[in-house]
């Protein structure tokens, strides 16, 4: 089945790397917004129309209109003669809110799960911040879904730099990414707890340990307000620790998170290149490609 890769002119270096290391052909969307914010989507066309399967290279960070640029994609891809459609979204959003806190309070990770398994049929996706189901097919069901880590990508470039460090995930939801990341090179390890009070108030408790002298790395799946990140590491200073670095799969450093964090005294900031970042140290597209592979037919 002839296969073409489509991406988005923001998202063409990380979309042509994944393309070039699969081996796929790989065109850009024709993207034009309206003075009244409609976009006009235009897709490369082959002949008279599209190959029969097409990759989508997507990530859904600052997520709602580019939800709605899958639907026309999507929708105008199957019009056109598109048989499979298949999602590569490094960067998976909406998935935190899991259950109702809340009488009335949308559930948007069965939503917005329902909605991506109506347009495709397989997706591909990096760490989705997930607290209450295991797998990813249970957020997205009916479809090949396949979740990736950084975890692992990440410790191989701490081992690299900070030989001797001591991993600590900010709070209780990064264990498995801190368990992840230790296990392959003999990490000592361990997790902060954390008390949220607002989007950007947070309160951090260290685990009973010696800092003194530690090389210190917080490692976690995403960086959005860098609050949690740079309250761990001002009490991480405070206890001797030598220096604090951050690892994190996702960069999304909203508003003035970095400055917080150079503020609170981080040192060095890597991240995988799931969303563009001037942090980015590792490119996933070796590793998407291993998971796209099996899915093209």
């Amino acid at each position: 089945m002839h296969s073409l890769l489509l991406y988005f002119a923001d998202e063409s270096a990380p979309a042509q790397r994944l393309a070039e290391t699969c081996g796929l052909p790989c065109a850009p969307i024709e993207r034009h917004r309206f003075p009244d914010d409609e976009l006009r989507l235009r897709l490369p066309l082959e002949g008279d129309g599209l190959p029969a399967q097409l990759v989508l290279y997507r990530g859904l960070d600052h997520p709602n209109e580019k939800l709605v640029e899958l639907l026309l994609v999507a929708g105008e891809a199957r019009r056109l003669g598109a048989q499979r459609l298949i999602l590569v979204t490094p960067y998976l959003a909406y998935m935190r809110q899991d259950i109702a806190f809340n009488p009335g309070e949308v559930v948007s990770q069965s939503i917005i799960g329902s909605f991506l398994a109506e347009l495709f049929d397989a997706v591909i996706t990096v760490d989705p911040h997930l607290h209450r189901i295991e797998r990813l097919e249970q957020a997205i069901p009916g479809v090949e879904a396949i979740t990736l880590s950084g975890a692992p990508v990440l410790a191989e470039l701490i081992a690299r730099e900070r030989p001797d460090a001591l991993l600590l995930g900010p709070d209780a939801e990064a264990a498995q990414w801190v368990a992840a990341a230790a296990a392959g090179h003999g990490f000592a390890s361990g997790v902060c707890s954390k008390l949220r009070r607002g989007d950007r108030q947070v309160e951090i408790t260290l685990p009973e340990r010696d800092f003194a002298g530690r090389q210190v790395v917080l490692l976690d799946d995403v960086a959005s307000s860098g609050r949690t990140l740079a309250q761990a590491t001002l009490k991480l200073l405070a206890a001797g620790a030598a220096s604090v670095d951050v690892a994190v799969t996702h960069a999304l450093f909203a508003g003035d998170a970095l400055q917080v964090l150079r503020e609170a005294g981080v040192g060095c900031i890597w991240s995988t290149d799931c969303i563009a970042h001037p942090s980015n140290a590792i490119a996933m597209a070796p590793y998407l490609a291993d998971a796209l592979r099996p899915l093209l037919r």
